[in-house]
């Protein structure tokens, strides 16, 4: 392989990466309060599509808000 091969093949990998974890990346982003669930949900079972998109359902649902105290 040459080295141009290997560099998109890495650039590849990273952006398949990305995709995968947009999830995760949304919810710590917004602050949501669950976002660790999302995070475990994204990493155990983001591979198959319903996971993806229970997770990434979870991080863009509206929050309460926080009342000011």
């Amino acid at each position: 392989m040459s080295v141009g091969g290997t560099a998109i093949g890495l650039l590849g990998l990273v952006v398949i990466l990305f995709v995968y974890f947009v999830p995760t990346v949304v919810a710590f982003a917004r602050g949501v309060p669950n976002k660790g669930s999302v995070l475990v949900l994204n990493l155990f079972l983001g591979w198959t599509v319903v996971g993806w998109v229970v997770s990434l359902a979870m991080a863009v649902r509206s929050s309460q808000p926080r009342p000011y105290v």
